[in-house]
């Protein structure tokens, strides 16, 4: 595996403990490990900047989706400052996936996010 490659898959790991974090403290922590203190989160759903907006739009899944985790789903792929991955909201109760999509991130010089572009293929209704 090359230095780039783990690079792009460290990011996403960090990504990850950022979105399957729900107390307060240790989202706060994984948000500031995650993103760049300016980084951004666009998806149709939300756009924010910074820690305390991410942290907000982590925290409204958890309210919307109690008992779900986020997870990788295939590789994570990256060319330069670039990565993209797909992931799914599994409950942990029954193993069900109702949302999934993927993300594009761009990085900086420590691989910390700068912002994500998040795209989603799969919702419930009414969600």
């Amino acid at each position: 595996m090359s230095a780039h490659t783990d690079r792009y898959e460290t990011a996403a790991g960090r990504y990850f403990e950022a979105w399957n974090a729900t107390e307060p403290e240790a989202l706060k922590k994984a948000v500031a490990a995650a993103w760049t203190a300016d980084g951004g989160y666009t998806d149709p759903l939300a756009e924010v900047r910074g820690h305390e907006g991410i942290a907000a739009v982590i925290a409204a899944a958890h309210e919307q989706f109690p008992g779900f985790v986020f997870r990788p789903l295939g590789i994570v792929d990256g060319h330069h400052d670039t990565a993209r991955f797909g992931w799914e909201l599994v409950n942990e109760a029954d193993g069900s996936a109702p949302v999934a999509g993927f993300d594009v991130v761009t990085l900086d010089a420590e691989g910390r996010i700068r912002q994500v572009l998040g795209f989603l293929d799969r919702v419930p209704a009414g969600a």
